[in-house]
């Protein structure tokens, strides 16, 4: 499980490039007011409409007399409703087959099986740009990912909130886990459909690929999973955003069953006492 959580990077990467975006807020603030400029406009319309000459309210209200000599048109036939289908499974699209679902079967107990992870990444954008660091997952909910030097950005769920932090714009931006995908690497159990469904599943020579969407909001994005297999291990993540946008991520040296010190996951931002700039998004 700790491997899969470093899935909840696939939310990230847009996340921090909106966090790093100067003119987010300038955009916020220019949407907000067009929308009350619109409402004055609206309101303004409706106050100045008024009924036409001659309009009786009461007179509206009546209802119109029954037509003369016009027979009721007959009821159409309704076609037999066939009975439920107790025996059918819905399945994902595309349909999986008894080995496609045994596999993804195996995939979801050894993702439960893995309680907490440390690992090397290396985060690979859609124009080839790279960042190194650590990720550190310990399930449920938390989760510590330290960008190489000389970034200075991390981002820490502590169970409640992701915190990232951008270092070049000293401010931090809090994003509820419950809001994003996140919740599903970071939950306890984690399960393979409701909350998420099965888009894709292949399987290769010495590899399996499952592609995820939320049930929800198929359009935010989707999250593939790549498994080595025999034994099976998460070696990689990819991400498309709404956008279109994806971004990779590849583990190396992975240590499960790690024992964290709990301030691992303790969010503390490097201007503590010194003021920043922070935004929680909805």
């Amino acid at each position: 499980m700790r491997i899969v959580l470093l899935a909840l990077l696939l939310i990230l990467p847009a996340l921090t490039a909106r966090a790093a975006d100067p003119n987010y807020a300038q955009e916020s603030a220019a949407s907000v007011t067009a929308t009350k400029q619109a409402a004055e406009v609206a309101a303004k319309a409706l106050a100045a409409h008024k009924p036409p000459p001659g309009y009786n309210a009461a007179m509206a209200m009546k209802p119109l007399p029954a037509p003369v000599d016009v027979p009721p048109a007959p009821e159409p036939i309704a076609a037999p409703t066939p009975p439920p289908d107790t025996e059918a499974e819905v399945l994902p699209a595309p349909d999986l087959t008894p080995q496609d679902r045994a596999d993804i079967k195996r995939i979801q107990l050894y993702l439960n099986q893995l309680k907490s992870i440390k690992a090397d990444f290396m985060q690979i954008d859609d124009h080839g740009g790279t960042m190194r660091g650590i990720i550190d997952i310990e399930r449920p909910g938390r989760m510590r990912v330290t960008y190489a030097k000389p970034s200075g950005d991390f981002i820490v769920a502590d169970g409640d909130f992701v915190h990232i932090w951008n270092a070049d714009l000293q401010s931090q931006t809090n994003v509820p886990e419950r809001a994003s995908l996140a919740d599903f690497i970071l939950r306890d159990p984690i399960v393979l459909s409701g909350d998420v469904t099965i888009t894709k599943f292949e399987r290769k020579s010495s590899k399996m690929e499952l592609t995820l969407t939320e049930s929800k909001d198929p359009g935010a994005g989707s999250l593939t999973l790549v498994f080595e297999d025999h034994p099976l291990i998460l070696r990689q993540w990819r991400v498309i955003d709404a956008e279109g946008h994806t971004t990779g991520v590849n583990l190396t040296d992975e240590q499960a069953g790690v024992d964290f010190p709990d301030s691992t996951f303790n969010f503390v931002p490097p201007t503590f006492g010194r003021g920043l700039h922070t935004e929680t998004v909805p």
